[in-house]
């Protein structure tokens, strides 16, 4: 039975890779090799690597693809996308270029606004609590000016502190309900630092306060913390064009095909089950290019499946309708991103994800991002609703099988011709694979 370790932070980077092999692998040359494998050649830029996370042992690598010919706004991106999931990257890419020849996507910014809270205890008389917040409002803004100083000189700042009563959900439960504007940057740290000051001058100002009794000045602040819930940080992107430019798809008319896309963005609207899968595909597009660009993919997650269950049901994401003569495909969707700060300005390839996407601001980034989910979603469906999602996946899934099965590079050549012409499934690919290799 492997004990526990004392200082395990303390080790140097060789120490813990060996403590790790010795203890919980099978402490071979080869477990050791594996991960000095994926280290940086850069000693400078591995170090830089290093010190993102605690404890690091080594670098896990992901691909980075490039998924071109996104018109947005009347303007041709090229969307960096970080994901290990086979055929994300080409169904975006091929929904990109069908559009843009469609008029392309259009995207607006719905609000920006981002939240956070100071969740506290308070046992005493609402009313007394409600004039005491009206009377410390202001102080508590003051008390954080030198952390929103700069912020405000950008435009950005604290944008509302509202007392709210939950008592009706937990007992003695209140909070202070606040909002920012934090602009290019995502925020986190500065909100965060906007609740903990507000949190102090709170338990300050409530003992200097007259009006309480001392039971009513016992408020105990539970946590101080920012939401990923952002309901009021939303972007729109949308797709439209006359159902006859739609054309026709594997036998379907494009009048059908229109209204097999609406009929399965309805089902996933009703039925839960089908909503989470269809939610999924849709961020496999979003956390590709949040991931790429450096920021917080799960909280873009948490926000966006809240979001879905924002009317009590979780729902789909996205939108369809025809409307005279008109197919029209959507997306809602909340999203704080960053261009400056965290990662964007140290790692070298989020830096250069921003800058093949032309240096955007976090506006211009939550509708790109929304328009990536937005494709991936189209190219999903169009799939399921004509040649079914297997087709297209297990070709693009192909290289994967052969790879575990130790094809060679020949062969590699020789089964990708074969499938191109044949289904693919995993037990196909295995029997091809078998029956080659017997030829020889």
């Amino acid at each position: 039975m492997t004990t526990p370790i004392e200082g395990f932070s303390k080790l140097t980077k060789e120490d813990k890779i060996n403590w790790i092999a010795q203890h919980y692998t099978k402490y071979s040359e080869e477990t050791v090799a594996i991960l000095k494998q994926y280290w940086n050649n850069d000693a400078k830029l591995q170090s830089l690597h290093d010190e993102f996370i605690e404890n690091t042992v080594t670098n896990f690598y992901l691909p980075l693809g490039i998924a071109p010919n996104f018109l947005i706004n009347n303007k041709l991106y090229a969307i960096p996308m970080a994901i290990e999931e086979s055929s994300v990257v080409a169904a975006a890419s091929k929904a990109a270029k069908f559009w843009q020849t469609r008029g392309g996507f259009k995207t607006s910014i719905l609000g920006t606004e981002k939240v956070g809270q100071v969740h506290f205890i308070y046992q005493g008389d609402t009313e007394k609590l409600t004039k005491f917040f009206h009377i410390v409002k202001p102080k508590l803004i003051a008390s954080v000016a030198p952390i929103i100083k700069n912020m405000e000189k950008r435009g950005g700042g604290i944008t509302s502190i509202e007392l709210r009563d939950k008592t009706s959900d937990l007992q003695n439960y209140f909070q202070l309900h606040c909002t920012f504007e934090t602009l290019d940057a995502m925020g986190a740290n500065f909100i965060n630092s906007c609740l903990e000051g507000f949190s102090q001058c709170l338990k300050d100002e409530v003992q200097n306060y007259n009006g309480f009794t001392d039971r009513e000045k016992d408020i105990e602040i539970v946590m101080s913390i920012l939401s990923n819930y952002i309901p009021n940080c939303v972007v729109k992107a949308e797709v439209s064009c006359p159902v006859s430019d739609l054309k026709a798809h594997h036998g379907i008319t494009a009048e059908d095909f229109a209204k097999k896309m609406v009929r399965a963005v309805n089902i996933a609207k009703v039925e839960p089950y089908r909503a989470v899968t269809h939610n999924k595909g849709i961020m496999n597009g979003i956390d590709a290019v949040v991931l790429a660009t450096g920021n917080d993919f799960r909280a873009i997650e948490a926000g966006a499946h809240a979001y879905a269950a924002k009317d009590g049901q979780y729902t789909s994401l996205t939108h369809a309708s025809i409307e005279k003569g008109v197919f029209r495909f959507w997306i809602e969707i909340p999203l704080a991103l960053g261009t400056v700060g965290g990662l964007t300005s140290i790692h070298p390839l989020v830096k250069l994800a921003l800058e093949i996407l032309q240096n955007p601001t976090a506006k211009e980034l939550m509708q790109i991002v929304a328009v990536a989910g937005l494709a991936q979603n189209f190219g999903a469906l169009r799939s399921l609703v004509t040649t079914g999602i297997q087709q297209g996946h297990m070709k693009m899934h192909l290289l994967n099988i052969l790879n575990q099965l130790g094809a060679t590079e020949a062969e590699k050549l020789s089964l990708v011709d074969y499938f191109k012409k044949h289904t693919a499934s995993h037990s196909a690919v295995v029997v091809a694979f078998e029956e080659l290799r017997n030829k020889k």
